[in-house]
């Protein structure tokens, strides 16, 4: 049985606990719609391998270059850095190269397979809402007028794969990142 001075106790470190700060980085995070539904921060894949690097390749601050056989997108800062992220890249006869731009935007998109996908894959729902079992994932960057996209994934152990039809995979608090920093008309140099 606990006596009264212990149960005081144990209420006191919960509280503690409740209201202890969350760092800024984290709480803008712990507070997004994934977060809750992915369980927080981190976790397989989590964002937990985007870092800052040494980049002194001279592009335009806010270009985006896609290393496909890295299987990493810098965003460029400009100072000689950039921040580089893990992504997942399209299979075996699906990679490709080029400059397109980013020519939309979307929350939490909605997804309709294109034909191509369809012959491929009949099994495929013909449209899905934009949603937590989306395969886009919480953002969508379209590239051009191509069938291409820098999205999110419901299936964050697919970043680091060759796996996807020729879209380029992030885990969505990457995502979320990422789309916060570019605009539309956005350079994407995809090598």
């Amino acid at each position: 049985m606990l006596s009264r001075s212990g149960a005081v106790s144990g209420l006191a470190f919960i509280l503690l606990v409740a209201v202890a700060p969350i760092p800024p980085a984290l709480a803008q995070f712990e507070q997004s719609p994934f977060a809750r539904l992915f369980g927080g921060f981190g976790g397989s894949g989590g964002g937990a391998d985007r870092t800052i690097v040494s980049y002194p390749v001279r592009l335009k601050p806010g270009t985006v270059v896609i290393n496909t056989a890295e299987r990493r997108l810098y965003y460029i800062n400009g100072d000689g850095t950039a921040i580089s992220y893990g992504i997942g890249v399209g299979r075996v006869g699906f990679t490709w190269k080029g400059m397109k731009t980013i020519s939309q935007k979307r929350e939490w998109p909605s997804w309709t397979p294109p034909k191509e996908m369809l012959r491929r894959r009949p099994d495929l729902p013909r449209h899905m809402v934009g949603g937590i079992d989306n395969p886009l994932g919480a953002r969508a960057m379209y590239l051009g007028s191509s069938l291409y996209r820098i999205h999110g994934s419901n299936e964050p152990e697919t970043i680091g794969q060759a796996v996807s039809s020729g879209c380029f995979r992030m885990t969505n608090e990457d995502v979320v990142d990422l789309y916060a920093r570019v605009r539309v008309g956005t350079t994407v140099i995809v090598q």
